[in-house]
């Protein structure tokens, strides 16, 4: 996340709709990526689920005939609103997603509804157990279904502890589940023998296995001895569909959180940390694409400077008497993993890259 000011010069954040020093209303515009004054007659005016609910700080073209956001646009099912609980759980779930959308437009990801593409288009469906005790969070054909609940602090961490997962955040399952998405959007429809498709079994394995036995294996058995040495998580190493998942979840989280630490000034040169150094084959790409050794390198140094910043995140929140924010260990087969998952966000980004933790990879 990049550092925002007020035309005044006080500093703002992300989810910021009011300046205090100058008093002015402003709001997030997704197309100059700057927050803005929202001024009466204005060229920009608020997002419509901001202006009735509360929830969005976006801001979308004044006088258009869209009147909500980027990100509000994609929303297909939303909760009872009048229930003031849902209201503020939807709030959670709904800041959660700008910051998907963020880091997604950055990288110069396309993100089309689907009422403006009903083939390759993107909907939400937020819906609370409460109401459907059916209903599970997932991807199919476009539509992330996600369980309003999980907005609920305690019933995450009840799941948590129930599946023994280290991290389960809200932001966590958007990022997890636009990769499903992805993975059909762009990778699902290639020839068997694409390059691309053959660079991802290369790193992920064979897509065909047999999901509903490999995700049934996984609940009844735990992830196999030493997944640490080829994953980013135990569930990772579930079905390499969900390799992808966790990966592409990772990669974000690592793009956001470097973006974030160089734009407040938290310098990686400045830290002298004991550190593991990932070996120089980790950040290469599978041999049926094309070979850059200066990116491989850059690519490195970027998950040199993550590694480094996340121990000093790690010791920070210690201090505070809290656990690890960054549960995770990168081995050289997940850095491999990461790589291609970089690769692929440059291929399909049509301005990539933009963010700063990306720059020149």
């Amino acid at each position: 996340m990049q550092r925002f000011t007020c035309e005044c010069g006080n500093v703002l954040f992300f989810n910021s709709s009011h300046c205090l020093k100058c008093d002015s209303d402003v709001g997030y515009d997704p197309t100059s990526e700057n927050m803005l004054r929202v001024r009466p007659g204005g060229v920009t005016a608020r997002c419509e689920n901001g202006v009735k609910h509360g929830v969005c700080n976006w801001l979308v073209p004044a006088g258009g005939r869209r009147t909500l956001c980027v990100a509000c646009r994609t929303n297909h099912t939303i909760p009872d609103l009048g229930n003031e609980r849902n209201l503020q759980l939807w709030g959670r779930m709904e800041a959660a997603k700008r910051r998907l959308f963020y880091t997604l437009l950055r990288l110069g990801l396309k993100l089309p509804t689907k009422a403006e593409d009903p083939k390759t288009g993107l909907a939400f469906d937020i819906v609370s157990t409460v109401v459907n005790p059916a209903v599970t969070t997932g991807h199919l054909n476009g539509v992330i279904t996600l369980n309003l609940e999980e907005a609920d602090d305690t019933y995450r961490q009840i799941n948590r502890q129930q599946l023994g997962e280290n991290s389960r955040t809200l932001l966590r399952h958007f990022r997890h589940e636009i990769a499903h998405y992805f993975w059909q959007r762009f990778l699902s429809e290639l020839e068997w023998g694409d390059p691309l498709r053959l660079a991802f079994r290369d790193r992920f394995g064979d897509e065909w296995l047999d999901y509903g036995a490999a995700l049934s294996g996984y609940y009844k058995n735990g992830a196999p001895a030493g997944w640490e040495q080829n994953y980013i998580t135990a569930y990772a190493a579930s079905h390499p569909w969900e390799d992808w998942a966790e990966t592409w979840a990772h990669y974000l989280q690592i793009v956001d959180g470097l973006e974030t630490c160089e734009s407040l000034g938290i310098q990686v040169q400045h830290l002298a940390l004991p550190l593991v150094m990932l070996p120089g084959d980790a950040g290469a790409l599978p041999g049926m694409l094309p070979q850059n050794g200066l990116a491989d390198g850059e690519f490195l140094a970027m998950l040199q400077r993550w590694m480094c910043l996340s121990t000093v995140l790690n010791e920070v929140s210690q201090s505070l008497g809290e656990g690890d924010l960054y549960p995770f260990v990168i081995s050289s087969r997940a850095a491999q993993k990461l790589r291609l998952v970089h690769y692929f966000a440059q291929v399909w980004g049509v301005n990539a890259p933009k963010a700063a933790s990306t720059s020149n990879l």
